[in-house]
């Protein structure tokens, strides 16, 4: 479906200790980086084979559990709903990795194998001695990015988007990246908000077998869809909001991920506020509704200064730039209007 997808934009030459990171925020497309992680000795041992790639994996395993997600073959690799869309088609459980690895090599030649799916495990929680020769220079550039990993089979992950911008490392098994822009959110039918398969909202679309009867305005997503097929040791750049459809192409699949946000610490995600403002606005009157959209666009989507620019310094308080402080401040007094 996707041979008429637009390539993703490709750099060449890059290295895991010289990140292009102020390239890639400036420009905010989606990049392949190929080769990045070509050096990394988990890329070596899966280019081996996917046995020599596991017991890599537990040579630097400290026995700690790790959750992860089952599903019987009837998934076929893709953790979604049931059919009422109101519960997941898959199970959290939670074992040691070891075990989870034993079982992935059981089913290494089966076609129609159960799913596992080890999502969003952090790299330093679980095999902290991995990174040694294995990760990317974010440190150097003062960027707090820890990695996570994410291990499984023939494994694809729902249309989605993640507000961090993202460096995505393919070390073992091939996998292929589809992307969307942010204002295709729409054309794509996101699922509900909870429960989700990964903790965000997915499309409804399934990707093998597109209904386009159900979901015509997919049509119109699909002339922005850029892709792309990872080979081990490519790396992808997804900038911030952009929608992506991942898909485990090989029968054992190992990904390393790097998250991190343009914001401090202190400021949250805007998730919070998507949720408060569903609760306070979606269904007013659509007079109120359009009222507080200029409300909205002139507080919040203007110019960052746009509000207090008339006013004396002293008297802008929150229309005036956030630091540590006043964020505090905020989320006091949000907690208290709320509990009353």
């Amino acid at each position: 479906m996707f041979d008429q997808a637009a390539p993703i934009r490709t750099m060449e030459g890059c290295s895991a200790d010289a990140l292009p990171l102020a390239e890639l925020l400036e420009g905010g497309t989606p990049t392949v980086l190929r080769g990045l992680a070509r050096d990394w000795s988990l890329v070596a041992a899966g280019r081996e084979s996917p046995h020599a790639a596991m017991e890599h994996l537990r040579a630097h395993y400290n026995g700690r559990p790790v959750q992860y997600n089952w599903g019987a073959p009837e998934t076929a690799g893709r953790p979604f709903y049931v059919e009422d869309r109101t519960a997941l088609n898959c199970e959290v459980r939670r074992g040691g990795l070891d075990q989870v690895l034993d079982e992935l090599a059981a089913y290494l030649d089966d076609p129609r194998p159960p799913t596992y799916y080890v999502a969003s495990l952090l790299v330093d929680y679980c095999m902290p001695t991995l990174r040694a020769d294995n990760d990317l220079g974010f440190a150097a550039q003062g960027v707090q990015a820890p990695p996570a990993i994410w291990i499984g089979n023939r494994v694809t992950a729902s249309c989605h988007y993640d507000a961090p911008n993202n460096i995505a490392c393919c070390a073992v098994g091939r996998r292929r990246f589809t992307l969307f822009p942010p204002e295709q959110i729409a054309n794509l039918y996101p699922g509900p908000l909870e429960p989700t398969p990964g903790g965000q909202a997915v499309t409804m679309v399934d990707f093998r077998d597109p209904d386009l009867e159900r979901y015509p305005r997919f049509r119109e997503a699909l002339a922005t869809a850029q892709s792309a097929v990872l080979e081990p040791g490519d790396a992808i750049f997804i900038p911030s909001m952009w929608w992506h459809h991942v898909q485990g192409l090989d029968p054992f699949t190992v990904l390393v991920n790097y998250w991190w946000g343009s914001m401090p610490d202190w400021i949250p995600t805007p998730m919070h506020a998507l949720y408060h403002a569903m609760w306070t606005i979606r269904d007013r009157p659509e007079r109120e509704k359009q009222a507080w959209r200029e409300v909205f666009e002139y507080y919040v989507f203007g110019p960052a200064g746009q509000a207090g620019a008339h006013l004396p310094e002293a008297a802008r308080n929150i229309l005036g730039p956030f630091d540590e402080m006043a964020a505090r401040r905020m989320r006091a007094m949000l907690i208290g209007k709320l509990n009353r």
